[in-house]
This record gives C-alpha cells, structure tokens and sequence, in this order.
C-alpha cells in the first residue's frame, strides 16, 4: 500500500490502488510488457532514469513485503545485486524465464531507461498496519 506522495501521476496512482498482495514491477528497457498489464514508461534514453534511482524511490514510497528478481542477476549483474540485495525486505529468486512469467499478473509496470542485465524486480505490497 502507498505511504506517500510521488510527483508522478500514473505511479502515485497506480500505488494509491494497490491492496496487501498486489504487485508492480520496475523494469529495465528490454523486459517484454506483457498483453494487458498497464505500461508506465518512464524511459528516456539508455540508462535515464537508472532502475536503481526508481528502485529507490518507490521503496521510500511503497509499502513492500516481498521482493522478486531473476535468479540471473546474482551472476549477470552483481553490482545491482549487491546494492539491492541490502534491503531488509524479503527477497525471492526466480529462473528469468518465470519472472516473465510471473509479470503478467502484476497490476503495472514501470519502464525505466536501465540498460544493465536482469535490471528487474517485482514488488508486492504490504499493509501498513
């Protein structure tokens, strides 16, 4: 669930919906979008904005429960891995293949200009109380 305000219109939005359990995903420019799940497209060019700087944002403005990433980040890109593998937040790994997958079922997601390997990572919410 949303903690609080975000100057983008579509995400504060799409965090003001979100209920216990709901996932969004923040993606680098390569990860397909699946067919009906809600695109926010905040790429600007390769590397504009960084996954890491909105990776970081919206943990300041979501309450979130679990993280989900591609198992192949450990190796394919250890120095993202290491910065987000600080959080104190539950974290899964999945085969990329099922974190493909697994977006489909997500209610956004959110295209940063990340142009690094495996730069993707599915967020589900948590309550705040």
């Amino acid at each position: 669930m949303y903690k609080t305000g975000i100057l983008n219109s579509d995400i504060s939005k799409v965090l003001s919906d979100l209920g216990h359990t709901d996932r969004i995903v923040i993606a680098d420019c390569g990860l397909p979008i699946p067919k009906g799940v809600r695109k926010i497209d905040l790429a600007l060019t390769f590397g504009v904005p960084s996954f890491e700087s909105v990776f970081e944002i919206l943990l300041k403005h979501m309450s979130v429960q679990k993280m989900i990433f591609a198992e192949e980040i450990k190796t394919e890109n250890k120095a993202l891995f290491e910065k987000v593998s600080q959080t104190k937040v539950e974290q899964q790994f999945v085969s990329h293949e099922t974190f493909k997958v697994l977006t489909q079922d997500t209610v956004a997601i959110i295209r940063t200009g990340e142009a690094t390997p495996f730069a993707n990572v599915i967020l589900e919410s948590d309550v705040l109380f």
